[in-house]
C-alpha cells in the first residue's frame, strides 16, 4: 500500500477548530480595499454605521425598561399586601407599549442597515468579478504556466464569495458587537458599580479554564484530523483498487492496516471530543456562579434600598448578554482574517504584470502576404533554461511547412512565439520583412488561424461556434465555410441544423465532427497563416481522411505550419523542419530527408516499423 502519511488530511475537525487563514500584509490589503473600492460606497457605509448603532442602542435599552415594569409589578404587590391600590396596570401597559415600539424601531433600523450593506457587498463583488475577467484577457501566457486552472478559478469564485459574504457580515457585526459591549457596560455600571465588578471577577477564571481545555484538546484534534486523513485515504485506495487488492490476496493486510489507523482515530477522537465537550458545562458552571453571586448581592442591595428588584432583573439580563458580543467579535476577527486573505489574492491577481498589447505606430496587416522568417531565435520559458537555440528558417507565402521532432523538441513553442503568446529572448521573427513586435498583438493574431488537437466548443449554437472568430459573418458565409470543411451535411442532420445547441459534453457529436467544426471556424476567418498542431493525432483513419481533405481546402493559398507526430500526414509538405532540443537538425522535402538517412529517416522508419507490428 502507498504511504498514507503523505496524504493531505481529508475530513473536518470540530467546529471552529480549523486554523484561520491569515493575510501576508493585513494592513496594506485593508488599505487597498478601503481606498480603492469601499471609498466609493462611503455614503452607504456611513448609513450602515448610523443605523447599526441606532438599532443596537434601542435593543440595549430594552432590558432596563423591562426592569421598570418588573419594579412596578413588585411595588404594586407590596402595596396590595399593605392595603394600598395594588398594581398600576395602566403604567405597566405604557411601559410594554414603549418597549414594543423600541424593538420595532430597532428591527426596522437593523433591516435598513442589512439591506444597504448587502447592496454594497454585492456591487463590490460585481465590480471585482468584472475586473478579474477583464484582467484574464490581458495576462501573458507565462502567468498561466505558473498557475493552475484551479488556482485561477478559486480566485474568481471562492475568494470573491468569501470576500462578499464576510464583508456583508463582518462590518455590521463589528459595529453592533462593539456598541453592544459598550452599551451593556454603561447600563450595568449605571445600575450598580459593585455588582458589575463582582460579575467581571468570574471572567478571568472562565478564560483561564477554557484556554487550558483548548490547549489540551488541540493536540488531540490535530491527531484526529491526521488519522481521519489516513482512514479516508486507505478507504479511497483500497476500494478504488479493490480488483488489485483481491488479485494479490492483500485483503488481510488491508484490514489490519485499516484497523490500526481506525484505532488511533478512535482514541484521538474520543479524547478531543470529550475535552471539547467539557467547555460548555465548565462555562455554564462558572456562569451560574456569577449569576448566584449577582443575585445574592442584588438581593442584599435591594434590602438596603440601594437598588430596585427590576434593576436586579435588568442587570442579570445584561450579564447574560455580555459574553455574546465578545464571542461575536472573536468570530468576526476570524472572518476578517479570511476576508483580507481572500482580498489579498484578488489584488495580487489584479496587479499581475499584463501583456503589452497596443503600441504606437503599429503596422497594418491588411496588405501582408504571409512570408515568415526566423532569424537567430532563442527562447526559454525560464531565462536560465533556453529550449530554442539559434533557430533560423525562411518560409515563403503559400508554402506548407511541417515541423517534426520528438516530444520536447520545441515544435509547439515555435508557433507560440510566432503568435506572440511569448516574446523571443533574442533574435527576431519577421512577417513580410516586418518584426512581429512592431504589430499590435491583437492585430497580429488576426493573421493566424489555428486548429489544435484539443477541440474547443462553447455552449451555444453550431452557427455561433463557427462564427466565433468572425461575429459579423452572414449565414451564407457560415454555410460556405461548413461546406469547405465537409461538415455541412452533418449539421443538416442535427435537430434545428445550424441552430442546434452544443456544449462541451455534446454526446451526439464525435471528436472528428468537433474537429471539422473548428476547421470551419478557421475557414470563415480567412487567415493569411495557418497553424495546425497535431490536428489529426486522435482521430481514426476514416475520419482523418475527411479532416485531411477539409484541411487541404483550408490550406489552399495560405502559408501553413503543420506540427505532426504522424509523419505519413506531411509527405506532401513543401518543406519539413526537423527539430531536436530546440535546433533545426535537418530540413528538406520528405523524399530528400529520407535519402539522407539521418534523424528524420530514423523517426519515419520507427513509425513505419510500429505500424507493421
Amino acid at each position: 500500500m502507498a504511504n498514507n502519511n503523505k496524504r493531505p488530511p481529508m475530513g473536518r475537525m470540530g467546529p471552529g477548530r480549523g486554523a484561520v487563514e491569515k493575510a501576508k500584509d493585513f494592513k496594506g490589503t485593508t488599505k487597498k480595499l478601503l481606498n480603492n473600492y469601499l471609498v466609493k460606497y462611503r455614503f452607504q457605509i456611513i448609513v450602515v454605521i448610523i443605523f447599526a448603532i441606532a438599532s443596537t442602542i434601542f435593543t440595549i435599552v430594552g432590558p432596563k425598561i423591562l426592569g421598570n415594569a418588573t419594579t412596578e409589578i413588585f411595588n404594586g404587590l407590596i402595596s396590595k399586601i399593605s392595603g394600598g391600590d395594588g398594581i398600576n396596570f395602566s403604567k405597566i401597559g405604557k411601559i410594554i407599549i414603549t418597549l414594543l415600539a423600541l424593538y420595532v424601531i430597532s428591527s426596522i433600523f437593523s433591516f435598513i442597515q442589512g439591506f444597504v450593506m448587502t447592496s454594497v457587498s454585492q456591487k463590490l463583488t460585481y465590480k471585482l468579478r468584472n475586473d478579474l475577467v477583464e484582467k484574464i484577457n490581458r495576462l501573458p501566457m507565462n502567468y498561466f504556466d505558473r498557475k493552475t486552472n484551479g488556482e485561477v478559478l478559486s480566485i474568481i469564485t471562492n475568494d470573491i464569495d468569501t470576500l462578499s459574504q464576510n464583508l456583508n457580515q463582518s462590518i455590521t457585526q463589528i459595529i453592533t458587537s462593539v456598541c453592544t459591549v459598550i452599551g451593556i457596560l454603561i447600563m450595568m455600571f449605571s445600575i450598580s458599580f459593585v455588582m458589575t465588578i463582582v460579575s467581571f471577577i468570574v471572567l478571568p477564571v472562565s478564560a483561564l479554564l477554557i484556554s487550558t481545555i483548548v490547549k489540551k484538546s488541540q493536540k488531540y484534534f490535530k491527531r484526529q484530523q491526521e488519522y481521519l486523513g489516513h482512514v479516508n485515504g486507505q478507504v479511497e485506495e483500497i476500494y478504488g483498487g479493490h480488483i488489485i487488492v483481491k488479485a494479490f490476496n492483500f485483503e488481510d493486510s488491508a484490514i489490519k492496516n485499516f484497523k490500526k489507523a481506525n484505532d488511533e482515530l478512535y482514541r484521538s477522537a474520543w479524547k478531543s471530543q470529550f475535552l471539547s465537550g467539557l467547555m460548555f458545562p465548565v462555562m455554564n458552571f462558572i456562569s451560574n456562579i456569577g449569576y448566584v453571586s449577582v443575585a445574592i448581592l442584588g438581593g442584599y442591595l435591594a434590602i438596603k434600598g440601594k437598588i430596585t428588584v427590576g434593576n436586579i432583573q435588568s442587570f442579570i439580563q445584561y450579564n447574560k448578554q455580555f459574553t455574546q458580543p465578545i464571542n461575536q467579535i472573536a468570530q468576526v476577527s476570524s472572518m476578517l482574517q479570511s476576508m483580507i486573505a481572500a482580498a489579498e489574492r484578488v489584488f495580487e491577481f489584479l496587479e499581475e504584470e499584463e501583456e503589452p498589447k497596443v503600441i504606437d505606430n503599429k503596422l497594418n496587416i491588411k496588405n501582408l502576404k504571409g512570408n515568415v522568417e526566423f532569424e537567430h531565435v532563442s527562447f526559454g520559458y525560464n531565462p536560465d533554461k533556453i529550449i530554442i537555440n539559434d533557430f533560423n528558417a525562411k518560409v515563403k507565402e503559400g508554402q506548407k511547412i511541417a515541423i517534426v521532432g520528438p516530444t520536447g523538441a520545441g515544435k509547439t513553442t515555435m508557433v507560440k512565439l510566432l503568435m506572440r503568446f511569448y516574446d523571443v529572448n533574442s533574435g527576431k521573427i519577421l512577417i513580410d520583412k516586418h518584426n512581429i513586435q512592431e504589430f499590435d498583438r491583437g492585430e497580429l493574431r488576426k493573421m493566424f488561424g489555428m486548429v489544435l488537437q484539443d477541440t474547443w466548443l462553447f455552449n451555444g449554437t453550431v452557427k455561433d461556434n463557427i462564427k466565433y472568430g468572425k461575429e459579423d459573418a452572414t449565414d451564407n458565409e457560415v454555410i460556405e465555410a461548413a461546406k469547405a470543411a465537409h461538415v455541412h451535411h452533418f449539421i443538416k442532420t442535427l435537430p434545428n441544423g445550424y441552430n442546434a445547441l452544443l456544449n462541451e459534453e455534446s454526446s451526439n457529436i464525435s471528436a472528428g465532427q468537433k474537429q471539422l467544426l473548428t476547421i470551419a471556424r478557421v475557414i470563415l476567418t480567412d487567415p493569411k497563416i495557418l497553424i495546425l498542431d497535431e490536428a489529426t493525432s486522435s482521430i481514426d483513419t476514416r475520419t482523418e481522411q475527411l479532416i485531411q481533405s477539409a484541411m487541404d481546402n483550408l490550406m489552399k493559398g495560405r502559408t501553413s505550419f503543420i506540427i505532426a507526430h504522424r509523419l505519413s500526414t506531411i509527405k506532401n509538405a513543401d518543406l519539413i523542419l526537423v527539430m531536436d532540443h530546440g535546433d533545426i537538425v535537418e530540413q528538406g522535402t520528405h523524399d530528400e530527408l529520407l535519402q539522407k538517412q539521418g534523424f528524420y529517416a530514423g523517426l519515419y522508419n520507427s513509425q513505419f516499423e510500429d505500424c507493421e507490428e
